[in-house]
């Protein structure tokens, strides 16, 4: 009895005990892996032993649902147990793990009743990494940018990172460079560096491939590439343009520097000049001008008649510049070189004699120092005694970089002291350039122009008049004349220079504008949009426009005028080469005169060569006309039907829809001279006479000048003035028995010979005895009595038209008809001199022009006959002209040269019965 209740008792006694362990554990478990090892190891107690279920450890608990582990036990006697992972732990996504453990006894039976449980312990996991990503780039490509010259510590840095969690495989250890041979290097922590000094000459960009590593050595998948550009060292100056610009003639203004940036490396500035120079020196006469004639520039530019050319083109009748060297391969234009050994006389017909109180002297001159410390006088043009003396009545001459003007007055003029000697003295006498020099004469005052620029001169001396007396004097060029005080006369004060256009014009003085326009550039520097310039760009020109000059306090409002500057050709046929450009700075900064150094600039313009146009004359090259016409008061015009053309090729081979031939242009330009010369003897003034009427010039910039070789007109034009003039052209012989033809050649030219037409050749033939008949039918005159040398088409179409007809009824129909023929001619003839002879007396001038009868395409078919009907004829055309001759009154002078005429055309045919036609113009 108390055994059944002291059991209870004890054995509740005993269960008491609750299961033991540790306060905290420590675990690590490898990433990917399931099993955790703790410190100290996973261990349950109870005291509650040996009573079976009691004693021992059935369970440990895991308190915390987000952990991933679960605990399980190995041995319910010992209490063993071991922690495991529920799946795959990644270290990347949490490193370490806390949560509270319990352990759990077996209570008093197998069905786990009256379980005790333990405190509840702390556990901490750490979870180990495993190596398992490489290094990754941040950034896809590094750029970067170093100066010339200059050792850098750390020119970038580049920076890799890890996926991995733990410092030994997320850290990046290590960075290599893979590209060899470059003079970089790299550090652990990615920065790169120079090993060298760059050039940006020798390479200005740079290109490596960079790798990285972890601290596991895991090396990066895929290397970066890393861009490295090498920059010159910042110098102030000039950038964005380039060296040469091509210029095509015809294009109007083309800019220069149209990219150009000033660089003044970050400096600070308050204003900016700029000198843009164009430098045409070498061009003709100091740049590119129109090469016409001097008479012909001095009619283009509106100059006053009258002035004489003393250094004209060597010709037949300007023989005495034959002797001086001349320099005419620079685009025609007519230039004479001095070396101190030429001069020249001029002929005594051509010396102004009318010099009065008012004239012009004109010259372009080039002229360098003269060479000695006391240089002699260089004499340009000189007026002196032609023998026994030697007064120096006028004079221009250099002396010492002066230019020195003499004029001697007569004491018939003036017989107190006045000014002789007018001197001036500037650079432009001894600079080696090409200049224009007038000196405008009005007495007493002289004043000299230079390229349009009015100077006075700093000294003028005084001196006696000259007396009076009966030498003659002597005008020469290049040197002064010395014919007395001297055993032989000879040249002295030799010039040595070049000089082109020397002209006096007596009585008038030239005006500002003509002689602005005479010396006027045809090139320059301009600005493209002025309006478009900031307000505080201020600028300037020369006269000549090959000097600009540009300031301004906003640096990028001078960037933005000097990429307006441009260059501009306004000739059609510009001068080809090149023109050189200098670009000269000054900067200047707060507080200081000049703080940046800016390096000129030197540069070259190409003007491309023009197109160069053909000329081209055309028209009726032989002309037919009765001898009547001839002798007729105007005589007859041979160039009618003249027509002036001028072609240009492009290059290119581009179609053009205004002409026909593909690539070939018709373009409109001026002339400045036609030629039209005689072929075979010289004209006879006595009979015949080759000119044009003045009233024909009236309204054109045209003159024109004939002799017994021919006729010139001459002057800047248009093509189609040309043509009208020409066309005016009379020939006229008044005593044309003997003559059977006139040939003329016929030449124009552009830019004074620059480019010159054909040779256009014209044959004028003479008809004696012959009515000019306005509608032949060729097929009524063919007769029997033809020669047989015939036109292949003339055969033709005369078989073709009468292969139908019997031979013997074609000959009788050919002998009537060319019998009516010579009948109608015949009295026609007589009707036409009749009026002819009748209307001379009334006739006081030139007729119209269009009242003039053109026969120019008729032609003219005389049949030969026997010698027996040759001398009826003779017979009845003396009957006929006799009573002509009564009927019209004409003058016994006119009567002899009609017989004479007469005479002469009946012995030609009776002695060679020659044809006289025209077979190129027969129509069929």
């Amino acid at each position: 009895c108390y055994g059944a209740i002291l059991l209870p008792l004890v054995l509740g006694l005993l269960l008491r005990s609750k299961p033991w362990i540790e306060t905290s554990y420590h675990g690590v478990i490898t990433e990917n892996m399931d099993t955790v090892l703790l410190d100290p190891p996973l261990v349950a107690l109870d005291k509650d032993a040996p009573v079976p279920y009691a004693g021992e450890i059935c369970a440990f608990m895991i308190h915390g649902q987000e952990a991933p582990f679960e605990a399980v036990v190995l041995n319910k006697t010992s209490g063993e147990g071991v922690l495991r992972a529920k799946g795959l732990v990644d270290c990347e996504t949490q490193k370490e793990y806390t949560f509270l453990i319990q352990a759990y006894d077996c209570g008093a039976g197998a069905n786990g009743v009256s379980w005790k449980k333990s405190h509840k312990a702390v556990v901490h996991i750490q979870v180990d990494d495993v190596n398992e990503f490489s290094p990754v780039f941040r950034e896809a490509i590094y750029h970067a940018a170093v100066t010339e010259g200059k050792i850098y510590d750390s020119i970038l840095q580049v920076e890799a990172w890890d996926q991995d969690c733990s410092p030994q495989y997320s850290q990046i250890c290590n960075y290599d460079i893979v590209t060899s041979d470059t003079p970089f290097a790299i550090d652990r922590n990615g920065n790169i560096r120079n090993t060298e000094r760059l050039s940006y000459d020798k390479q200005l960009h740079y290109k490596i491939m960079v790798t990285a590593f972890d601290c596991g050595q895991k090396r990066a998948t895929e290397s970066v590439a890393v861009h490295i550009d090498v920059k010159p060292v910042c110098k102030p100056g000039w950038q964005g343009w380039n060296k040469r610009m091509d210029y095509e003639p015809g294009t109007g203004s083309k800019q220069l520097f149209p990219k150009m940036h000033l660089e003044t490396c970050d400096g600070p500035l308050s204003a900016v000049r700029a000198m843009v120079e164009l430098q045409t020196s070498h061009i003709g006469k100091g740049c590119d001008r129109e090469t016409y004639s001097e008479k012909s520039l001095q009619k283009l530019c509106g100059a006053a008649s009258g002035s004489t050319d003393l250094l004209p083109a060597p010709a037949a009748s300007t023989n005495w510049t034959a002797s001086l060297l001349t320099d005419s391969g620079r685009d025609s234009d007519l230039i004479f070189r001095f070396d101190g050994r030429q001069a020249s006389n001029v002929p005594e017909r051509v010396v102004p004699q009318n010099l009065t109180d008012q004239f012009t002297i004109a010259t372009w001159m080039k002229h360098g120092p003269s060479p000695g410390l006391r240089a002699e006088k260089e004499t340009l043009l000189c007026n002196s005694d032609k023998t026994e003396m030697n007064r120096h009545h006028y004079s221009l001459y250099v002396h010492n970089c002066r230019l020195v003007f003499l004029l001697r007055r007569d004491f018939t003029q003036v017989d107190t002291f006045r000014p002789a000697e007018f001197h001036w003295k500037l650079e432009q006498i001894c600079d080696k350039e090409w200049h224009y020099y007038v000196i405008n004469v009005e007495f007493p005052a002289v004043t000299l122009f230079v390229d349009g620029v009015t100077y006075e001169p700093y000294l003028v001396t005084d001196d006696w008049p000259i007396h009076p007396s009966s030498i003659d004097t002597q005008l020469t060029v290049g040197a002064c004349w010395q014919g007395g005080e001297v055993s032989t006369p000879r040249f002295t004060q030799y010039f040595r220079g070049s000089l082109s256009g020397l002209t006096i014009r007596p009585g008038k003085i030239e005006t500002q504008k003509v002689i602005s326009c005479l010396q006027a550039c045809k090139e320059g520097l301009d600005i493209n949009s002025l309006e478009s310039l900031g307000k505080d760009i201020k600028f300037h020109f020369n006269p000549a426009q090959s000097v600009l000059v540009m300031e301004g306090e906003d640096l990028e409002s001078v960037n933005t005028a000097m990429g307006k500057v441009s260059y501009i050709n306004s000739r059609q046929f510009p001068t080809a080469g090149l023109r050189r450009l200098h670009i000269t700075t000054t900067v200047q900064c707060f507080g200081e005169d000049i703080c940046i150094s800016i390096p000129d600039i030197k540069a070259v313009v190409i003007v491309l060569p023009p197109s160069e146009p053909r000329i081209t004359i055309a028209g009726s090259d032989r002309l037919v006309k009765p001898s009547a016409d001839l002798r007729g008061a105007t005589g007859v015009a041979p160039f009618k039907e003249l027509r002036i053309t001028s072609t240009v090729t492009k290059s290119d081979g581009v179609p053009f829809s205004a002409v026909h031939r593909p690539g070939v242009l018709e373009v409109m330009h001026n002339l400045d001279y036609c030629d039209v010369l005689v072929i075979g003897e010289e004209l006879n003034p006595e009979h015949e006479s080759l000119e044009i009427h003045h009233s024909s010039l009236i309204g054109k910039h045209l003159d024109a000048t004939n002799s017994t070789s021919g006729i010139s007109i001459y002057g800047v034009d248009s093509m189609a003035h040309y043509e009208e003039a020409l066309r005016q052209v009379r020939y006229r012989n008044w005593r044309p028995a003997t003559l059977t033809n006139r040939r003329f050649r016929l030449t124009c030219s552009e830019l004074n010979g620059r480019y010159t037409s054909n040779e256009f050749n014209l044959e004028i033939s003479v008809l004696h005895n012959s009515a000019p008949v306005e509608h032949v039918n060729h097929m009524a005159v063919q007769s029997q009595y033809m020669r047989p040398v015939h036109h292949p088409l003339m055969v033709h179409t005369l078989n073709s038209h009468i292969s139908g007809t019997p031979p013997a009824a074609t000959v009788v129909i050919v002998i009537c008809i060319a019998a009516l023929v010579v009948i109608v001619v015949l009295g026609i003839y007589r009707l036409h001199s009749t009026h002819l002879d009748g209307s001379k007396r009334e006739e006081d001038g030139a007729k119209d022009p269009k009242m003039d009868w053109d026969d120019s395409t008729l032609t003219i078919t005389v049949n030969p006959m026997e010698k027996e009907d040759d001398d009826d004829e003779e017979e009845e055309d003396d009957e006929q002209a006799g009573d002509m001759s009564a009927e019209s009154g004409d003058s016994d002078e006119t009567e002899e040269e009609e017989e004479e005429d007469e005479r002469e055309v009946k012995k030609e045919g009776k002695q060679k019965s020659k044809l006289e036609w025209d077979s190129s113009s027969i129509t069929y």
